[in-house]
């Protein structure tokens, strides 16, 4: 169990943690993922795994996940020079192509069975999810980085255009999120009638899957500065930043097609609890969508983005707030603005692995661009004490999928499934490592992939702390 003297851990060194962080990321995390994850039977990436890495005998394959593993590698495979990595990343494209790629009617299955083929688990059968096609392109858009295989960018152009041409609403602005087998999108009034696990969602557009869109735009448009993903681009950020988040510093997660946010808060008791899927604070997502608002305002080459920087720091800043757990560090999953309240109440005070992870990253964001604020440091060191307590699974590697602090029965729970792989906390640890480390660690010198990628940071960094000086 974790050692207790860690509720008021010592704040750390940057140079102790970046070698914290640069040891275990790569043998303890990503030497664990591949090739292990790398189906060559069935092609694409096995989901369902064990906490001591065993590959279950019957596997799911969700196309956020696929995507997520090809992601991974093939950032990974630039980071670390690694040929492991890079095969890996490559190894996912055919399945993608081939399996997860509908055929007749174009966009991306949300479900595979292990084969590649239709299944019926938690009932998605032949349908499609905006959410799923983005992460696609954000996968897609990676490795085209790694390759420079024009096939891959070719793929990524054609799901962009999908998503544009079946899930985008030009009336009332946004995406609508649930997609029938034939590219319709799809409400509780249409006669396509799904029997999905995720149906309570139907109807409603989403902060999730515009979050996530903004991300897989903002990965391409680094790749291919199209005028078409640009503008689209700009939409969402526009959209999230300015409606979807509120002026409090969080996120309404459901809204009806005309943006009027979905709220439970007048409602009885017994409904609203009911509703709290659709009605909450995640203090997660709202700071890892600081975090991507700032680096898609940096992919568009915006100057002196006051709104978005102050946005994103008030999105930082109310979770801290308001989700930040002062006796064990970490931040709790949920809470809720009660009618009449001005406090943030906590509903859930589980701590989930990925929350924690985004956390890392956009604490040590704001301490790079802040520096004169040394709240985001100390928060940041806080964050890494807590993930080193509760969350690294010392002795099989990887993370445990929440805070043992809260669930510890999570530390022989599964480390893979169509939710859960090392998209969150790997993406956290290697930028990390790159903010943290200095022109002479070492792979800066042994790794020119890393060495621009470090430099690409620097920039990012240096041109938010510019605009940082104009708003006090």
């Amino acid at each position: 169990m974790p050692d207790e003297s860690m509720h008021q851990p010592v704040i750390d060194s940057e140079e102790n943690i970046l070698e914290e962080m640069y040891e275990y990321v790569g043998k303890n995390l990503l030497d664990k993922w591949y090739p292990l994850a790398v189906d060559r039977q069935n092609g694409g990436y096995y989901t369902d795994i064990s906490y001591d890495w065993k590959i279950a005998p019957v596997q799911h394959k969700m196309i956020v996940t696929q995507a997520r593993y090809i992601w991974t590698a093939s950032k990974a495979a630039i980071m670390f020079g690694s040929k492991v990595y890079a095969d890996a990343a490559r190894h996912g494209f055919d399945f993608l192509r081939n399996s997860m790629w509908d055929q007749k009617y174009g966009g991306f299955y949300q479900m595979r069975d292990g084969r590649g083929k239709v299944c019926d688990y938690l009932g998605f059968f032949d349908e499609k999810r905006t959410y799923g096609n983005a992460f696609a392109i954000y996968g897609l858009a990676a490795l085209y980085e790694l390759t420079k295989d024009q096939k891959v960018l070719d793929f990524a152009g054609e799901a962009f255009r999908w998503i544009e041409g079946h899930a985008s609403d030009p009336k009332q602005k946004g995406y609508f999120q649930f997609i029938s087998p034939e590219g319709k999108p799809f409400d509780k009034s249409s006669s396509y009638k799904t029997g999905a696990y995720d149906d309570v969602e139907l109807g409603y557009k989403d902060q999730n899957s515009s979050i996530h869109l903004l991300e897989a735009y903002t990965e391409l448009y680094n790749v291919w500065p199209d005028p078409a993903i640009k503008e689209r681009l700009m939409a969402l950020l526009l959209l999230i930043r300015d409606v979807i988040t509120t002026k409090k510093g969080y996120m309404n997660l459901f809204f009806h097609n005309d943006w009027t946010p979905v709220s439970f808060k007048d409602a009885p008791k017994e409904v609203r609890e009911k509703n709290y899927r659709l009605d909450h604070v995640s203090f997660g997502h709202d700071y890892e969508t600081g975090f991507l608002m700032l680096e898609a305002s940096h992919a568009l080459g915006l100057r002196n983005d006051t709104e978005t920087l102050k946005t994103a720091r008030r999105m930082v800043d109310h979770a801290i707030a308001n989700g930040w757990d002062s006796q064990n560090g970490g931040f709790f999953d949920a809470g809720y603005y009660f009618a009449g309240d001005d406090k943030c109440t906590i509903i859930q005070s589980t701590k989930n692995w990925w929350a924690q992870a985004e956390a890392l990253n956009v604490l040590l964001i704001m301490s790079k661009i802040f520096p004169e604020r040394k709240v985001y440091w100390e928060y940041f060191a806080k964050q890494w004490a807590y993930v080193k307590n509760y969350l690294l699974d010392r002795e099989h590697g990887d993370w445990f999928e929440g805070g043992l602090d809260k669930e510890p029965h999570f530390k022989t729970g599964p480390k893979g499934h169509i939710w859960k792989c090392n998209y969150h906390t790997g993406r956290a640890m290697m930028n990390c490592i790159k903010m943290l480390a200095r022109d002479d660690f070492k792979l800066v010198k042994e790794s020119r992939g890393f060495k621009e990628l470090k430099d690409a940071s620097d920039k990012f960094m240096a041109d938010w702390q510019k605009t940082a000086r104009n708003i006090g």
